[in-house]
């Protein structure tokens, strides 16, 4: 960390160069200032912001007189004729009616207003971060039009667009100046582990739809830009102290911290420095849904086979012969972490512009960053399982060279999964430290058996005797003693067999700090990560070159270098590596007055193991009216997306089941022995078997078949699963939209079909130890037992489509006052008889409404603004657990204060405020209130 230091220490180091030096004021048209105003001088690179007073500072080596430009997001645009360090700079700019006429980028890779944008696109900038009732600008974001939040712990939060989206959302990108911020090894985003402050974030714009014309494989339904402030045009010290408390039902009352620094400096026209640092800590979401997997109601008295939903241990089960189906006692989720969350983000970078003081030609716009960033923390993920991530870390690296039609940029991105581990492996193995699974089901079929042979116990009386025994090697108080002792296995007699440890006991803490350091999943919980990402982004404009329209070309590389030491993938051996690329182009005219404009946009992608994808788009916007103020947009495009390097890669023992990505390489790499039992060696059968990922892909029935076969010991009820290797699923994409200004309300409607092929599933099936399927021995082996339990990668045939519309009203109701409201309806589906197996894992409401009303200038130096969501309920379905998430209503809300003198700004708000604990996720923690108070001083 010393280098960050040693960086940050330049800032204050003196440089002298001739300039001339102004100062001014930024206000509205009711004397008040406007803070983040963008000051420019015209034809220059020159540049500022002003103050949380308006106030502002602008250094040029230009000679009097000259031009600046003044404009802010939301405000009309004012140029003034500066003849002297003198002059008295006061500039007025009027606030526009509608943010309809804000630049955006994303959309079309060039500069255009929203109001013309060919696909719908939503915009968070300075103002609405500033309004934003949520603690942080990113949490701020669900309460934007088409965005929907899947939050799997208090600091892990990924956006969801248009459905089928769990916590790992693959389908959607984040970029972060730029850079892809997901996982390299597994390839979903990490909400804003590695993303950007809230005093350095310049805007954020979301593109909810497909986009892989424009960015490739992984921007399936959505992605989303994260942009940073320059620090040739925001200069200064800022920071923010964050204090706040946090209520869960499970969790408690608990405090919460959040504080960031940023300094930026421009030495001279051709080189400024900026650096950030953050660090928030708070407890965790404690996730504690008692809710039982298996049917028999809630807990282990009534329940035998109780498979809780956040408690673990209790998945490992077997079958006692004249009892039943019964599991082992489990711990809590909250008895398996310590439930704090810290996050660290750094961020330092250097920026160039070599030829900023000449005064024509191509390269006075051309600026090069050279910037790091690292983020580390501990948080929970929740995927297969429920992760703890314990001083995970994540960097990046970039050089990017850019200029007004161009740009071209490198980056890597590195992990390390630090001290993480999985805590359902950490409590099988923290329960198998005390006493071996053979011993403790031997003790409980003893204890069961003869205390209702001897004393007459009925089921729920014998089955929690049992348990007493087989945990605590004594008898329950009120109840004789049984003569029996605990258990010596005979084929391995040095078998722990001693009583279970008691949650945050001494033997259990020693025992959990173990188990989370070995990464062997028979004995071990930790998990291993190095893998890294290499990217490369070019792109041209022609069109100061081409006047026919507007073409732009580029490309993009990237190379996957998966890394787990075979705790996740099959790179037991060695690193896996995975290469893929792309390439686009773009053609934009208007016509007919400028009114219709069309875009046309085509992509080919190749990766390793897959044929190339073709992505086109065309769309269509037409400007009606007198002041083309009534926009329509029709759009059409093709995505698809990429398997994952899990899907292709992974290979992973979760005890019940095993995860199998379907590489051609990857289904042999993938090796496991299983012990076959007593019934299948009187068959004749070996005493183990060696399978791979082979069998699981090539002889192996369906889940359900199996079931009804177990349940009817009819063979003809068996299915072979013909399993093919995963390909790229594609999407066909039609979007109609409209966008207006009627009667001083904005109004943004959309409306959106898509038709889904080769959707990419995970499908569980089952491997018969031995025997073809389809013969009897293989009827025998799953009659025996001996069957293993897959979840592949694979896709679907079935026919599956999703639809939606949305509407978005802003609108000025009372002086100052504003207030929006927008609807959201998602839907989609598939002809389940065609792939009974198939869980489609839409995981997202029918009917969203969010509505808003806040005023930013009540008073003098004095705003508000309150936001309210609602959802209905929604089925949940993941590898984890399936379920019902109720619907919900939210409130969020906050009051904020300008100190000018201080340059400061004091907000008090609270999220979810007087609401019930809500879930948005099955498994993971209640989302409870949380309410604070920051000052932020931003000069």
């Amino acid at each position: 960390m010393r280098i960050y230091f040693i960086i940050l220490s330049l800032f204050f180091c003196g440089l002298s160069f001739a300039q001339n030096s102004i100062s001014g004021l930024v206000t509205d048209a009711n004397n008040q200032p406007v803070p983040g105003a963008n000051i420019k001088v015209v034809g220059s690179s020159s540049g500022t912001t002003a103050g949380f007073d308006g106030k502002f500072t602008l250094k040029t080596q230009n000679a009097f007189p000259f031009s600046i430009e003044v404009s802010m997001l939301g405000f009309t645009t004012q140029t003034l004729e500066v003849a002297s360090k003198d002059q008295e700079v006061v500039v007025v700019i009027a606030e526009e009616s509608t943010a309809l006429n804000e630049i955006v980028v994303s959309a079309s890779r060039a500069p255009e207003r929203v109001l013309e944008s060919p696909v719908t696109i939503e915009r968070m900038g300075i103002k609405e971060i500033k309004n934003t009732t949520a603690p942080s600008f990113y949490d701020g974001l669900e309460n934007l039009k088409d965005v929907h939040f899947n939050t799997s712990s208090f600091s892990f939060k990924s956006v969801n667009t248009r459905g089928f989206a769990t916590v790992a959302n693959t389908r959607f990108m984040q970029l972060v100046d730029g850079m892809d911020n997901s996982s390299p090894a597994l390839n979903f985003v990490l909400g804003n582990l590695l993303g950007v402050s809230d005093i350095d974030v310049a805007n954020v714009e979301i593109l909810p739809g497909a986009s892989s014309a424009l960015y490739g494989a992984n921007a399936f339904n959505g992605i989303m830009f994260m942009n940073s402030r320059s620090p040739f045009t925001k200069e200064g010290i800022s920071t923010y102290f964050k204090y706040g408390r946090t209520v869960q039902a499970t969790a408690g009352d608990n405090p919460f911290y959040d504080f960031g620094f940023r300094a930026a400096k421009k030495f001279t026209e051709h080189f400024a420095m900026k650096a950030n640092f953050n660090v928030l800590s708070a407890t965790e979401w404690i996730a504690s849904d008692e809710r039982s997997l298996t049917e028999g109601g809630i807990g282990h008295a009534i329940n035998q086979n109780y498979d809780g939903l956040n408690s673990y241990g209790d998945e490992v089960t077997t079958f006692i012969p004249n009892v039943g189906q019964v599991s082992r006692t489990g711990y809590r989720e909250e008895d398996l972490n310590d439930n704090k969350i810290e996050s660290v983000k750094v961020d330092v970078s250097l920026h160039f512009k070599p030829w900023a003081t000449t005064s024509s030609g191509w390269g006075k716009d051309i600026e090069i960053i050279a910037q790091h960033k690292l983020g580390f923390g501990n948080t929970i993920y929740q995927g297969a399982n429920r992760y703890a991530l314990k001083d995970f870390y994540m960097d990046q690296t970039k050089l990017e060279v850019k200029g007004k039609n161009f740009f071209a940029r490198a980056y890597m991105t590195a992990e390390d999964a630090g001290n993480s581990y999985d805590m359902r492996f950490a409590a099988w193995n923290v329960n198998r430290r005390a006493k071996s699974d053979t011993n403790w089901f031997t003790d409980y079929a003893k204890a069961f058996q003869l205390s209702s042979a001897l004393f007459g116990l009925n089921g729920y009386q014998a089955s929690n005797y049992a348990r007493y025994f087989a945990d605590n090697n004594a008898f329950p108080a009120g109840y004789p003693a049984l003569p029996i002792t605990p258990n010596v296995d005979p084929l391995n007699p040095s078998a722990p067999n001693g009583p279970r440890f008691a949650a945050g006991s001494p033997q259990f803490k020693d025992a959990l700090s173990s188990v989370i350091q070995n990464p062997d999943l028979t004995q071990g919980a930790k998990f291993i990560d190095h893998s890294k990402l290499y990217h490369g982004d070019i792109n041209y404009n022609f069109r100061d070159l081409i006047k026919v329209g507007e073409i732009q070309v580029g490309g993009s590389a990237r190379q996957y270098v998966m890394n787990s030491e075979g705790t996740i993938f099959t790179d037991f051996d060695k690193p896996l590596r995975y290469n893929e690329f792309g390439v686009y182009g773009q053609f934009q005219k208007k016509f007919m007055e400028e009114r219709l404009k069309f875009t046309g946009s085509l992509r080919y992608d190749k990766s390793k193991n897959f044929d190339g994808s073709l992505s086109p788009r065309v769309s269509f916007t037409y400007a009606a009216g007198t002041n083309k103020q009534h926009n329509f947009r029709a759009s059409y495009q093709t995505g698809f997306r990429n398997p994952t390097t899990q899907d292709q890669y992974i290979g992973l023992d979760l005890g019940p089941f095993a995860l199998i990505g379907s590489a051609p390489d990857n289904l042999s790499r993938y090796v496991e022995v299983r012990n076959v039992s007593a019934a299948g060696q009187g068959m004749g059968q070996p005493a183990t078997v060696t399978l791979t990922g082979n069998e699981a892909y090539g002889n192996s029935y369906s889940l359900k078949s199996v079931q009804d076969f177990s349940a009817t010991g009819d063979p003809t009820k068996l299915v072979v699963a013909n399993i093919g290797l995963v390909k790229p699923e594609q999407v066909q994409a039609i979007e109609l939209g409209y966008r207006s200004v009627v009667e001083k309300m904005s109004v943004d409607i959309t409306g959106y079909y898509n038709i889904y092929k080769d959707f990419l599933s995970q499908e569980r099936v089952i491997t018969p130890y031995y025997g073809a399927v389809g013969t009897p021995t293989s009827y025998a082996a799953l009659a025996n037992g001996d069957r293993r339990v897959f979840q592949i990668y694979t896709n679907t045939d079935a026919k599956i489509s999703s639809a939606g519309f949305g509407i978005g009203l802003t609108r000025k109701v009372y002086g100052n006052f504003e207030a929006g409201v927008s609807y959201n309806f998602s839907d989609f589906d598939f002809d389940e008889a065609s792939d009974p197996d198939f869980a489609p894992g839409f995981n997202t409401p029918k009917h969203r409404i969010k509505g808003s009303i806040g005023n930013d200038k009540l008073f003098k130096n004095f705003g508000f603004n309150t936001n309210v969501r609602w959802n209905t309920e929604y089925l949940w379905q993941s590898s984890f657990a399936d379920g019902m998430v109720p619907e919900n209503v939210v409130f969020d809300a906050q009051i904020n204060y300008a100190i000018p003198f201080l340059k400061s700004v004091v907000k008090v708000g609270g999220a979810n405020i007087g609401g019930k604990d809500y879930i948005q996720v099955i498994g993971a923690g209640a989302i409870g209130q949380q309410y604070y108070a920051s000052w932020t001083i931003n000069p």
